[in-house]
């Protein structure tokens, strides 16, 4: 196309898209470059601006691998992922909250009542609950996935004196839904600030700390995956999440205060907590699809 302007060039793209386009596809790059183009053109945006915006996207490709994904990062400190969750969150079901760039499939299966402490130091908590559907039915044919950091605030991609899924596992739920696990309780920790991420957060003086959670999935068939996390209610970074995760019904008390009277009896590591402990009591409940 000739002569395309500052003011024809999206529809100038809009063009080229052949009628085999799926309307879907078409809707979402007509918005795409609606709004990509109108942004530039309402900050007038620089060469040595759109440079450095290139340069942040193939340093996070450089330091995109298997086990850290610099987009997803991204996307979180943008708010974009918990956007996307929170447009897609249904009403009367768990909130969805964001994934993370540090979750590994193939985490070991532990039974009902597995224990995932193994040799690490912490406070013990045992979580306890029911994957249920929106009328609380119990999902027997549920699936669980659970990873989180150890004590020094890393997650085991991150720290090279953990085992590969330390703190991480999957487990099928009981019959009616019923599941426990015992793990320590999470500690804060910083997002990711060594590359391009962390620059934006160092140029507009925020803060990397994230509070504590749980990174948990929860799938059933004919039900939507739950991808989310669970918050220690004591923990100071709360209001400051640097990518925006924290849901209120996703806030959970940890406070070491539990009677042995709360251990499950099915519970691997009944006999191994000895100390303080927080038993948590939290029902998943997933939407249909």
């Amino acid at each position: 196309m000739r002569n395309v302007t500052k003011d024809t060039v999206s529809d100038a793209f809009m063009s080229y898209c052949s009628e085999e386009t799926s309307p879907r596809l078409r809707f979402v790059l007509e918005r795409l470059t609606h709004h990509l183009h109108s942004f530039a053109r309402e900050v007038e945006l620089t060469h040595e601006e759109w440079a450095k915006g290139i340069e942040l996207l193939t340093r996070a490709g450089e330091i995109t691998d298997n086990e850290r994904n610099e987009f997803i990062l991204f996307s979180d400190l943008l708010g974009m992922s918990s956007l996307v969750d929170m447009i897609h969150s249904p009403e009367g079901a768990t909130s969805s909250s964001v994934l993370g760039p540090f979750h590994i499939p193939g985490a070991p299966e532990l039974p009902v009542g597995g224990d995932m402490i193994g040799d690490n130091t912490g406070q013990p908590v045992v979580l306890s609950g029911r994957v249920t559907n929106k009328a609380g039915e119990g999902l027997g044919d549920a699936k669980v996935e659970i990873w989180q950091t150890a004590d020094n605030g890393l997650y085991s991609n991150q720290d090279p004196k953990q085992s590969a899924f330390n703190l991480r596992a999957r487990f099928a739920v009981a019959a009616d839904g019923g599941y426990c696990l015992s793990t320590i309780k999470p500690e804060t920790y910083t997002v990711p600030d060594d590359g391009p991420g962390g620059d934006m957060l160092k140029a507009t003086g925020r803060e990397p700390w994230r509070p504590a959670h749980l990174h948990v999935i929860v799938s059933a068939p004919g039900h939507r995956t739950l991808v989310t996390e669970l918050f220690p209610a004591d923990d100071p970074y709360l209001d400051e999440d640097p990518v925006f995760g924290v849901r209120e019904d996703l806030i959970i008390d940890m406070a070491p205060d539990a009677d042995r009277a709360a251990l499950p009896s099915n519970l691997a590591a009944r006999d191994a907590i000895q100390g303080p402990f927080a038993a948590i009591e939290f029902d998943f409940v997933l939407a249909p699809e």
